[in-house]
């Protein structure tokens, strides 16, 4: 049995179970040790630093079950990892929770809650989940939303789960639908848009996206839901999923969504404010998917947030 974090200061040696295995070394290692540089854990392994039955290995190295790994220490300034969770955290992760089974986890993630740990942030859902759920002896994330961004989060709860899920996204086999407010709106039924997207860093270090001939394909269809005065509910269809993918493409459309204060339009958001509008409207509303034990199609809910909803009935009572 191993642990689902290293945070020791120490050479240690562990155990690989029958849930690690099948893993490439590299990212085992990058799973452990949360935050560590991917050229620390290379350069690890290239110097022998890390080892597998006391041998050397290359990163493309795939643990078995019964493996000894010996992991070095890794962390150049340790941080304090949090062993525990806030009883309003774990309440909220609680009831966020919308299905469960022997496979599957799945949470209508709230607003303002990182997926993962980062540089700034000690602990995200992920991390938090595995005190809550000690009892698991596996669980990832199958895919990633944003901070900023609520709804349908799916976490695999074996190694054979999350590569078939995984396998799903590569293959564009999960239909991704998501419900945001843009600004204005339009006569169409649905617009298409399929623009590159090539991800940017500015001099003050934030990660921005682009429409960009260079970038990576993208495609996303905009489906008009309901129009207001000033703004549009709308009904978004991901086929691919890039960063900040269905951000940029309204931005590129002149349809900038509420509340974005990366891509989005100042005049705009702060009329959103006056309707109580606090965060930025992307809620990923419906995921569907094979389920990976049954073999059968199901389709996952997150229903809007009352927030949301909110916002939503004062628009329209406006005249």
């Amino acid at each position: 049995m191993i642990s689902k974090q290293s945070t020791s200061n120490q050479v240690q040696f562990l155990d690989i179970s029958a849930a690690q295995a099948g893993q490439r070394i590299d990212n085992f290692l990058l799973t452990l040790e949360k935050g560590v540089p991917k050229s620390r854990i290379y350069r690890a392994i290239r110097k022998g630093e890390v080892r597998v039955n006391k041998g050397r290995i290359k990163q493309t190295y795939r643990i078995k079950e019964g493996d000894s790994i010996r992991v070095p220490p890794l962390r150049t300034a340790e941080k304090t990892a949090l062993t525990s969770v806030s009883n309003s955290m774990r309440q909220l992760l609680n009831d966020s929770v919308l299905l469960e089974d022997d496979d599957l986890l799945v949470l209508n993630k709230p607003a303002g809650l990182a997926v993962h740990a980062g540089s700034n942030i000690q602990q995200g859902v992920i991390e938090a989940l595995r005190i809550i759920r000690a009892e698991l002896p596996y669980l990832e994330l199958v895919h990633r939303l944003d901070r900023d961004t609520s709804g349908v989060l799916l976490l695999a709860k074996s190694r054979a789960a999350l590569l078939n899920l995984q396998q799903q996204l590569l293959d564009h086999d999960m239909n991704k639908r998501y419900l945001t407010l843009l600004k204005g709106g339009w006569d169409k039924q649905e617009m298409l848009v399929e623009q590159p997207l090539r991800k940017n860093t500015v001099s003050s270090g934030e990660r921005m996206v682009r429409v960009d001939p260079e970038g990576k394909y993208a495609k996303t269809v905009f489906i008009p839901r309901k129009k207001f005065h000033q703004a549009q509910l709308t009904e978004v269809v991901l086929y691919t999923g890039r960063t900040h993918q269905i951000r940029v493409h309204a931005d590129h459309i002149n349809h900038p969504l509420a509340g974005d204060d990366k891509y989005g339009q100042r005049t705009f958001n702060k009329e959103m404010k006056k309707f109580g509008l606090k965060r930025l409207f992307l809620h990923a509303w419906k995921l569907g998917i094979t389920h990976p034990g049954t073999g059968e199609p199901i389709e996952l809910e997150a229903p809007l947030p009352a927030t949301l909803e909110n916002v939503l009935n004062k628009l329209g009572e406006q005249t």
